[in-house]
C-alpha cells in the first residue's frame, strides 16, 4: 500500500534511472570485450568500416563484431551509417577507449565488472554464511589489476609520484635497499629495478601465481637486482632492513593490515620512506555521497576487497577505509609524520608519503 507522501514522478524517475542502470551493466561487459578483443584499438583512427572489413582488419568472426557493434552504436560509442553501413568510432570517444590513449583508458576498468560477476554465487553465500572469498576464485583477476596499476600508477612512477618524496630519486639513483609489500606481478618493481640499476629491489606477495608472473618478467629482461618471494605479511619481521617501502593500493586487502603496517615500520630504517597509494576516499560514507566512482568502490569492495581479507579471518576493512582510518593505523604503528599527497591527472587515489 502506497503511503500519502507517495510521489509517482520520484518513483518514475526512479525506474528510468533503472533500466539507465540495465543498459549501462551490458555497456560495461561491451566495453570489457571491446577491450581485450583488441576492437577499440582497430577502430581507432580509421575511416568508416564495414563489419566485414573490421572483422578482416582484427582476424574476428565477423558475426560476433556486428552484435557487438549493435551494444556500441545503440550505447552512443560509435557511430553509424545507415546508408553505406558503416561504423566509426569518434576520437573524442577513442581518447578514451583505446590503448594509445592510457593512462586515460577506461576500458581497462571495464574488465572488473566480468571478473567480479564471476564470484557473485560465491559473495551470494557469503551474505547467507558469513566469511570471504579466497583469491583463488578470481582467475583474471591479477592480470587485470597489473593492467590497471600498469597505467595510473606504474606509468607516472618516475614522472610524478617518486618526485612527492623529497630527495627520494636522488636516493634511488645512488642506491638503496627497496621493499615493495603485496607486490601483485610486480610491475612498479620492474619498472624501478630497470630505472635504477644502483638499487636493490625485493616484492613480497602472498600469491603464488603473482609473483611467479613478476620472477618470468624480470628473468626476460634480465634484471640482477629484483628479487620476489611469497610471503605472509601478517606474522613479519625484517628490523630496519629497507631504505623504502612501498605498497599500492594493497594495505586495505590485507589479513591483519594492523600488523602489516607495524611491520612495515619496523623494516624501515630510521631515515626512511614509505610510500602508501591507496584509494582517494573517506572513512565515513556520509563524505563519500559525491564521490565520482563511489558505488564501483563499494561494489568492487563487496565483491573482492573486503571478501579476500575476510576469507583469510581478516579484518575486511574494504577499498573504502579511507584517509582517517589509514591516518590512524598508520600513527598507531609508530609513524610520526604523514603527508597526504594528490596528483592533478590520478583523482582516484590518495599518495601517502610516511617517515617516522
Amino acid at each position: 500500500m502506497k503511503s500519502e507522501n507517495f510521489s509517482e514522478e520520484k518513483s518514475e524517475a526512479f525506474a528510468d534511472r533503472l533500466v539507465g542502470i540495465l543498459n549501462s551493466g551490458a555497456l560495461a561487459l561491451a566495453t570489457s570485450l571491446g577491450h581485450r578483443t583488441g576492437l577499440f584499438d582497430a577502430l581507432n583512427d580509421q575511416e568508416p568500416s564495414t563489419t566485414e572489413e573490421i572483422a578482416k582488419r582484427t582476424g574476428l568472426n565477423e558475426r560476433y563484431v556486428r552484435e557487438w557493434l549493435g551494444a556500441m552504436v545503440t550505447g552512443g560509442f560509435i557511430n553509424y551509417s545507415a546508408v553505406h553501413k558503416t561504423y566509426h568510432l569518434p576520437a573524442e570517444h577513442a581518447a578514451w577507449l583505446t590503448r594509445l590513449s592510457s593512462p586515460n583508458n577506461i576500458a581497462v576498468f571495464a574488465q572488473y565488472i566480468p571478473v567480479l560477476a564471476q564470484v557473485e554465487e560465491e559473495v551470494l553465500r557469503c551474505f547467507e554464511e558469513g566469511g570471504g572469498v579466497p583469491y583463488a576464485k578470481y582467475p583474471r583477476f591479477h592480470h587485470v589489476m597489473a593492467e590497471d596499476s600498469g597505467q595510473t600508477v606504474v606509468a607516472a612512477l618516475e614522472a610524478h609520484i617518486l618526485p612527492l618524496a623529497p630527495g627520494l630519486v636522488e636516493r634511488l639513483e645512488a642506491g638503496i635497499d627497496v621493499l615493495d609489500v603485496a607486490c601483485g606481478s610486480g610491475r612498479a618493481l620492474v619498472t624501478l629495478a630497470r630505472a635504477y640499476p644502483n638499487s636493490r629491489f625485493t616484492g613480497y606477495d602472498f600469491s603464488q601465481e603473482a609473483v611467479t608472473n613478476g620472477e618470468k618478467e624480470a628473468r626476460r629482461l634480465g634484471l640482477t637486482n629484483l628479487f620476489f618471494e611469497v610471503k605472509d605479511l601478517t606474522h613479519w619481521e625484517e628490523p630496519e632492513s629497507y631504505d623504502l617501502i612501498t605498497a599500492f593500493d594493497a594495505i586495505h586487502d590485507q589479513k591483519e593490515p594492523q600488523k602489516v603496517l607495524n611491520g612495515i615500520a619496523g623494516a624501515l630504517r630510521k631515515e626512511g620512506t614509505f610510500l602508501m597509494q591507496d584509494i582517494s576516499a573517506s572513512s565515513h560514507l556520509e563524505n563519500n555521497t559525491d564521490h565520482p566512482i563511489g558505488p564501483f568502490l563499494y561494489t568492487l569492495s563487496c565483491m573482492h576487497c573486503m571478501t579476500v581479507s575476510l576469507a583469510q579471518g581478516g579484518a575486511g576493512l574494504g577499498t573504502v577505509w579511507g584517509r582517517e582510518l589509514a591516518q590512524n593505523m598508520l600513527k598507531e604503528a609508530g609513524f610520526g609524520t604523514v603527508e597526504i599527497k594528490q596528483l592533478d591527472h590520478d583523482f582516484q587515489n590518495d599518495y601517502y608519503i610516511v617517515k617516522k
